[in-house]
Formats: structure tokens, sequence, C-alpha cells
């Protein structure tokens, strides 16, 4: 599932600075459609429903807040994707969760890999 907010934008969007701040433009470096919408957000949990709420591998743009909590320290906000990703981690059955929004390669809790630039390879 894709997705996820920037935390690269504390300094605002829809503007230009020569400073070096970290702006986006709107509709051209940033959309508002960064997050899944409630169709996306039902599509997944229906997929998960016909799977039985088991399957191998979860591959997604972030991961749950409660994941991403432990590797940051809380550096990152909560929003609706992640606090819906803490359900999946709750409720779904799986061996892997992979994802790669935060730019490091790393394992947390065994079963959780944040890619970035190492490629693996899945068995299927």
């Amino acid at each position: 599932m894709g997705g996820a907010s920037s935390h690269d934008i504390q300094d605002g969007i829809l503007k230009l600075d020569a400073k070096g701040a970290m702006y986006r433009i709107n509709h051209l470096s940033w959309w508002k459609e960064e997050l899944p919408n409630e169709e996306g957000y039902r599509t997944a949990k229906a997929s998960l429903n016909r799977a039985g709420w088991g399957v191998d591998y979860i591959i997604s743009h972030c991961c749950p807040t409660s994941v991403q909590d432990i590797f940051s320290g809380g550096l990152y906000q909560r929003d609706a994707l992640t606090e819906f990703f803490d359900e999946v981690r709750q409720r779904c059955r799986f061996k892997y969760w992979f994802f790669g929004h935060y730019h490091e390669d790393m394992v947390i809790e065994k079963k959780y890999v944040m890619l970035y630039e190492q490629i693996i390879r899945l068995k299927l």
C-alpha cells in the first residue's frame, strides 16, 4: 500500500526560498493526496478480509506508528495511514513487513524491514 506523509516540509508548502529552506511546491513536489483516501482503506481491508487477515508479506511505503516510534524516538508524526497500519499490525498474521519511506536500511523487532539501498529477493 502506497502513501506517506511528507516529513521534509517543516518550512512549509507553496513557496520557494533561496535560503535553502525545505519547502515543497503544491502539484510540483508535493500533493495533498499523498495519503490514501477512504476508498483506499476500504480496499485494503477488503483484501485482508479475503485473505483471512493472514499473509506472508506486507509491502507498504511507510509503517505503523508504533514501529516508527521505535526507530525514530517519536520524531515522525502519526497520521491516518500509520494509525491504520497499527490496526493491521495488531490484527494481521504475517512473516515480514517491508517499507522504505524513511531512507535507511534497518530491521526492527525481527519482522519489520526498512529498505532504502538494500535489495532483497522474496521467496514466493
